[in-house]
């Protein structure tokens, strides 16, 4: 364990104000009388009593919202998509996650909704309507005759915001949406801007609890450089924050070893509430992006309702004596989503394979 760094969960909940415990006691205790409902769901023949129980639910989900507005005003540092955007593109964002949580959607769907989940991620923290700098692309088209055809689009100017960024892996769920957010940047970007990228391997021991629950960051098979880190833009893209344990593990080390990240951004497609602001009550200038925030964690932190297991979803399972490396990884996602990102690929092939 010398090459290891651990983390409790005792120490996550000391980053917590006791404002902040009454707020997650009071969204447990309403998302339990959801709870009451489900058992009742689940077991129901009869549709009068189904949609009876139906309706509660949504009676809950709907103050469950309200209690969500009161806390994102009062904890600074969390934006959740559907609290900072207009109206009109909320259908969307329910549309998607509902797509992600639901059972019967593959492998291929899954992958595709956290795509769209990411661009629209991208766009809630960097094209900000308030900021009326624009950029100009200039492209060449296929079309030569009768003479070499080009075309020109106007984009929001967000070179300052993007030219500073890592991007920064939590290994395995992680790596495709990183890949995701890097290619947007560089998208937004007139100069092709490729990130560079950190990669941490690091996991929570699952037999534990929530309440005793360990983070561990494997620095044997982790890649980065803290003088690439310091001063920086540092982004995290993970599609699940339950408890912000991991950022909080990854952020705290590099602190320690004198790196003074600029920023921290976390983009997560779903996030638990206690995560949310254990992290940024734990780390100074973080800003959760979450596309949709889900109120508890069960006993064994995960995420309630949730979506299963979203890097097993992603990149399927492993089993517990051979895991894939990262470029294994990698080359089981294939040649559609290889050739789709093959900047941010070769990047991270050269700082994997460059050590070795």
């Amino acid at each position: 364990m010398a090459n290891k760094v651990i983390l409790k969960a005792e120490s996550l909940d000391g980053y917590l104000t006791q404002n902040d415990k009454l707020l997650i006691a009071e969204m447990e205790k309403l998302y339990s009388k959801a709870q009451d409902s489900y058992k009742i769901i689940s077991s129901c023949a009869d549709k009068s009593s189904f949609e009876a129980e139906k309706q509660n639910v949504i009676g809950v989900y709907k103050e469950m919202s309200g209690l969500m507005q009161k806390i994102c005003h009062e904890v600074q540092g969390i934006k959740i998509y559907s609290f900072e955007t207009e109206e009109s593109a909320h259908a969307e964002a329910s549309r998607v996650i509902a797509k992600l949580r639901d059972v019967s959607t593959n492998h291929n769907e899954f992958m595709y909704y956290i795509q769209r989940a990411y661009e629209m991620l991208f766009k809630l923290a960097f094209i900000s309507p308030e900021n009326g700098k624009k950029d100009h692309l200039f492209v060449k088209t296929p079309v030569n005759m009768p003479v070499q055809q080009y075309s020109v689009h106007q984009v929001p100017d967000v070179r300052e915001r993007i030219s500073n960024t890592v991007m920064c892996v939590m290994l395995r769920g992680a790596l495709l949406p990183s890949m995701i957010m890097s290619k947007e940047i560089a998208d937004y970007s007139t100069d092709n801007y490729n990130t560079p990228f950190a990669l941490f391997k690091i996991k929570r021991d699952e037999t534990k609890h929530e309440s005793d629950m360990e983070y561990i960051l494997d620095l044997d098979n982790s890649f980065f450089d803290f003088k690439q880190l310091d001063g920086k833009d540092l982004i995290f893209a993970d599609p699940m924050n339950a408890t912000g344990g991991s950022l909080v593990t990854v952020v705290k080390y590099l602190q320690g070893n004198g790196v003074k990240p600029k920023s921290i951004s976390f983009f997560n497609v779903i996030s638990a509430l206690k995560g949310s602001i254990r992290a940024v009550r734990a780390l100074e200038n973080c800003t959760v992006y979450t596309l949709w925030m889900d109120p508890v964690l069960n006993e064994s932190a995960y995420i309630l309702p949730g979506l299963g297991d979203a890097g097993d979803r992603l990149n399927g399972c492993d089993s517990s004596d051979a895991p894939r490396n990262i470029i294994q990884l990698i080359a089981d996602y294939g040649a559609t989503v290889t050739d789709l990102y093959r900047p941010q690929i070769r990047t991270i092939e050269k700082i994997v394979l460059g050590r070795r």
